[in-house]
């Protein structure tokens, strides 16, 4: 099976917006005296993360269109590119940018395969002429 993939053009994600949590993988065990301890629960953890963007109304056109539709209203896995690392400099150990033969910066691309997470997105008006699009997804292990 295919994934649907991330529309190109709505991956310029707000920093402010952007929050990574682990899933909690353990058991915690708590003895008659001492402290806690604990053991894992399960092998494989999931990692949530909350997004936001804001777009204009083309690109709420193309957000409602794909969450509606190419991913079943949020049902369906996806293909998306990573925040973290989609479009970064590839930073040589001196901290200067790594160039291509051309002199172009070369940048890194990573995706990851992930689903919308527990609530659906959320729609506010920024502004007269945007929308701040919030969402979280859970990126698979």
């Amino acid at each position: 099976m295919s994934y649907p993939v991330w529309p190109a053009g709505l991956d310029q994600f707000e920093r402010s917006g952007y929050q990574v949590q682990r899933q909690d993988a353990r058991r915690r065990r708590q003895a008659d005296a001492g402290p806690p301890a604990f053991r894992r629960r399960f092998t494989s953890a999931a990692t949530m993360v909350s997004l936001s963007l804001v777009t204009d109304r083309n690109g709420k056109a193309v957000f409602d269109r794909f969450y509606e539709d190419a991913t079943q209203l949020g049902a369906w896995l996806f293909w998306m590119p990573d925040p973290a690392t989609q479009g970064w400099p590839v930073i040589a150990a001196t901290g200067s940018p790594l160039l291509a033969g051309d002199g172009t910066p070369l940048v890194m691309g990573s995706r990851r395969l992930v689903s919308f997470g527990d609530e659906p997105p959320v729609e506010t008006m920024h502004g007269d002429h945007e929308f701040r699009i919030a969402f979280g997804v859970v990126v698979m292990p």
